[in-house]
């Protein structure tokens, strides 16, 4: 077991704010994919429709992205005509629902988003790094850590691909990298609990965490919910005694004080 204590960051919501880059590129998706008629149907606006940004805090796979950016855009769609609240109620049912509507699999869409991204680096780089807006308190930090002794880990459900090209571009050097591909995030830490001492995870997504607290193999990781992330309405009330709400003030403290 390596001795540097290490901490752990997702990377949408705790690193940078996507939420440009996600409507950009859910929304030329929808364009690639779509049929000419069903082009004449729906309005894919260039402006983040509100819909959009309100249910970013429900979304754990990228391809759920492209499946919002379709309802969003589709005036008939359940999402519109049911609202919000209704459709984040019953946010699983309602994605499945949709992928038979559209006639599309998770797969495939990811995949498409990620030939969406691929083409956007290609063509305008600048552009599509623009889209994405680094905290600068957190950029900040990550970079003093090494005062500390103290690594940090990226573990987020992006791919590790694009994570990478925007961590460069900051001028962040992870000592780990950990993607989609890499599989589940409670698998993840399950796997470096066994090498390395785990100083925290910060996570803006209270259903990861609360999955963190009941794994017993997990329970001696300190568990963030970074305030300034995509958070549902409810997210910060009545926290689990595991779960500490991390805002950017406390952020700017060396680790040893955030407990």
């Amino acid at each position: 077991m390596r001795e540097e204590p290490l901490l752990i960051l997702d990377f949408d919501g705790v690193i940078v704010d996507g939420i440009q880059e996600y409507w950009a590129s859910s929304r030329q998706t929808c364009l690639n994919i779509i049929s000419a008629k069903e082009k004449e149907i729906i309005s894919l606006p260039r402006e983040i429709p509100s819909a959009f940004k309100t249910m970013r805090p429900w979304v754990h796979h990228g391809w759920e992205m492209v499946i919002l950016a379709a309802e969003c855009s589709d005036k008939t769609s359940k999402l519109n005509l049911k609202g919000i609240e209704n459709f984040s109620s019953n946010y699983s049912i309602e994605c499945s629902l949709a992928l038979e509507k559209w006639g599309w699999t998770p797969s495939q869409l990811q995949e498409a988003l990620n030939q969406t991204r691929r083409e956007a680096i290609s063509n305008n780089f600048n552009q599509w790094l623009n889209y994405h807006q680094p905290f600068p308190l957190v950029i900040q930090h990550l970079k003093t850590l090494e005062k500390e002794d103290i690594e940090f880990a990226v573990l987020t459900t992006k791919s590790i691909e694009f994570t990478k090209k925007l961590l460069n571009c900051f001028n962040l050097q992870p000592n780990l990298v950990f993607g989609h591909e890499s599989g589940s995030k409670i698998d993840v830490l399950n796997q470096l609990l066994h090498k390395r001492i785990i100083r925290g995870f910060i996570e803006d997504r209270r259903t990861t965490l609360e999955k963190v607290l009941e794994d017993p193999n997990l329970k001696s990781i300190p568990c963030y919910l970074a305030s300034w992330g995509y958070l549902k309405p409810q997210d910060r009330n009545n926290l689990p005694s595991g779960i500490k709400l991390l805002n950017l003030e406390t952020l700017r403290e060396p680790i040893s004080n955030w407990s």
